[in-house]
């Protein structure tokens, strides 16, 4: 067991010198495993011992976006869709970080739908969503790629979707295998799912943390400071997944504790942090750029104005993670 020797010797190499300087980042949906790094930095002192006072502020009706563009708050944590859109729309925010190192989420129908065979069969059926332009350009292409005409019917009813689905009210709807896809096992649900890499789609980071231009400009330092302790939170939190579900459970409302426990052993077992060698945390260039180029050439990103933007040529700018130690 090296690994607790080498997250101290990380902690321990030199940080810019802070003192309880306060630090806000916004969460892009309600405390998750997700988040899970952010809060082990918090309660095991990674960001005291950085001399940061980090508060994790609550998900609002106001998004994490809008907060990080407006200045509300130091840092954002995305989705990968969230900040890709606020970008190109213009925001000056720079992702530092991503959460899972591939894609967690699937679609999923009712096994025992024999209607449902591979993606091509949901033609003509029917999609319980959650009202993104992402979603189309989604599911189109995994029918598309697999022969079938791009024709469904859609209801929108967010998280209403699993509920819809498992009662047979709709036949199919996307989930988050480490998270939905986990409940739906702990309650009996026999369903089945289509992987989006193996239907046209390309596989992407889930869960940017970012800042704005000023506060890189103006912050360096703080910057370093909670990224570094952050990347450290989740890598105790890959090490240690069930010792990390009982501090994610204290920390908020869950009342299944199966959930959380199950949730965060499929992240470990699915290598989702740590990817091989590669840093936790790391943002893989050619995944970045093959996503945007995606989004961007599917009509999903647009500008200002709400026209789809073209594809600018170059997207190595949208992130930075020169605070990475090598």
């Amino acid at each position: 067991m090296i690994r607790p020797i080498l997250l101290a010797t990380c902690l321990a190499l030199p940080l810019p010198v802070l003192a309880d300087t306060p630090v806000t980042i916004a969460l892009d949906w309600t405390l998750n495993t997700n988040h899970i790094g952010l809060v082990v930095a918090r309660d095991k002192g990674f960001y005291a011992d950085a001399g940061l006072t980090v508060d994790i502020l609550p998900y609002s009706d106001t998004s994490s976006a809008a907060l990080l563009a407006g200045g509300v708050t130091d840092f954002g944590y995305l989705t990968s869709l969230g900040f890709m859109s606020a970008r190109a729309g213009g925001a000056d925010m720079t992702a530092l970080w991503a959460t899972m190192q591939h894609e967690t989420g699937r679609l999923v129908y009712n096994t025992d739908n024999a209607a449902i065979k591979r993606p091509a069969d949901l033609s003509g059926k029917i999609y319980a969503g959650f009202g993104s332009a992402w979603e189309a350009a989604l599911i189109g292409t995994m029918i598309r790629a697999d022969g079938g005409d791009p024709v469904w019917d859609t209801v929108t009813l967010g998280t209403g979707a699993y509920e819809a689905l498992a009662s047979g009210a709709v036949d199919f709807t996307l989930e988050v295998a480490t998270w939905e896809g986990v409940n739906g096992t702990l309650l009996g649900r026999r369903q089945s799912a289509f992987a989006y890499a193996d239907y046209g789609i390309p596989d992407q980071h889930n869960g940017y943390i970012a800042a704005s231009g000023k506060t890189l400009a103006d912050k360096p330092q703080v910057v370093t400071a909670f990224m570094q302790a952050t990347q450290a939170g989740y890598e105790w939190a890959a090490d240690y997944p069930a010792e990390a579900a009982d501090l994610l459970i204290k920390a908020g409302d869950f009342p299944n504790r199966d959930l959380v426990h199950g949730s965060m052993k499929a992240i470990a077992d699915g290598g989702y942090l740590r990817d091989g060698d590669a840093p936790v945390g790391r943002i893989d260039p050619d995944r970045f750029v093959t996503m945007a180029r995606f989004l961007f050439d599917s009509g999903v990103l647009k500008d200002a104005g709400g026209a789809p933007r073209a594809w600018p040529g170059d997207v190595s700018g949208w992130y930075d993670q020169r605070w990475m130690r090598d």
